[in-house]
């Protein structure tokens, strides 16, 4: 059942359904049922590994293939109408080019797969500050994990009613063709493209792809910023909470200071620390 009359969502799902030819289009609701019956296909098919479930109940493994271990930073892209938007450290292509590209690698990407529609919110749902995107996949993996980051439900659809105003996000495993692996992001067409991965932070795009590059973008037009940092809630036995913004340097323990725990002299004095986001924040 499509949940949703939303023809901008509809026409825009239409087209990636004829150009990556999957067998069928699954509609994620973000209903536990649902989840546990593509956990459960998931375990059957390899895609994951259930654990011990005495030792980590409800903790599964995913391996990605040997070639496909992190991120590709020489094949994402910005793709601006000019170079100079993209900035000085970005890769850039003409979006023509970049989508002609694309088109040829997505062609027939899904054929023998499942193509899975994953409405999803970064923030909470009807939050005025909430930005909501909607991801094509054919991975489990992919869904799985974006229901953990992010919140997926179908409530998102009333909250867009008929607005075209969503981030558009395809991705195919294809081959996983290192050769031809792209991250793409396309900020005037609020769209972004993966291809040829399965790895989380080239797959799962509201991560990276949407929380800091469109949105970077998103928030030069409006006013606000996205930027590289953890946010971290503390208060002290008074009762009186403050939050710190920090940006890191890659591999600085940016992470390790978001999941922070008070040394118990401290907790026994009745200060907290909790992580509020451990890599990107919206200000």
């Amino acid at each position: 059942m499509v949940p949703t009359t939303n023809k901008a969502i509809l026409n825009w799902v239409d087209e990636q359904v004829k150009l990556t030819k999957p067998d069928k289009v699954v509609w994620i609701t973000g209903d536990e049922e649902q989840l546990q019956q593509l956990r459960q296909e998931a375990i059957s098919t390899g895609e994951i590994t259930e654990l011990n479930q005495e030792k980590l109940p409800g903790c599964v493994l995913h391996r990605t293939a040997v070639n496909d271990v992190a991120r590709v930073e020489d094949r994402t892209f910005i793709c601006t109408p000019t170079k100079e938007e993209a900035g000085p450290t970005n890769n850039w292509m003409d979006p023509a080019e970049m989508y002609a590209k694309l088109n040829a690698l997505y062609d027939g990407a899904m054929k023998g797969r499942t193509m899975y529609v994953i409405p999803y919110s970064m923030g909470v749902i009807g939050s005025p500050f909430a930005k909501y995107g909607i991801e094509l996949t054919d991975s489990i993996y992919v869904v799985l994990n974006m229901v953990i980051m992010t919140r997926v439900s179908s409530k998102i659809y009333d909250e867009l009613g008929d607005s075209p105003d969503f981030v558009k996000g395809l991705h195919a495993k294809a081959d996983l063709d290192e050769k031809n692996r792209y991250i793409v992001h396309f900020p005037q067409d609020n769209t972004i493209c993966s291809v040829n991965s399965g790895y989380g932070g080239n797959v799962l795009l509201g991560k990276k792809c949407f929380a800091l590059r469109i949105a970077s973008y998103l928030g030069r037009k409006e006013g606000w910023m996205a930027e590289h940092m953890l946010i971290l809630g503390i208060e002290n036995p008074e009762g009186e909470v403050r939050y710190l913004a920090a940006a890191f340097p890659s591999a600085c323990g940016k992470t390790n200071l978001a999941m922070l725990i008070p040394p118990e002299i401290y907790a026994n004095k009745g200060y907290k620390v909790w992580c509020v986001g451990d890599d990107i924040a919206w200000l």
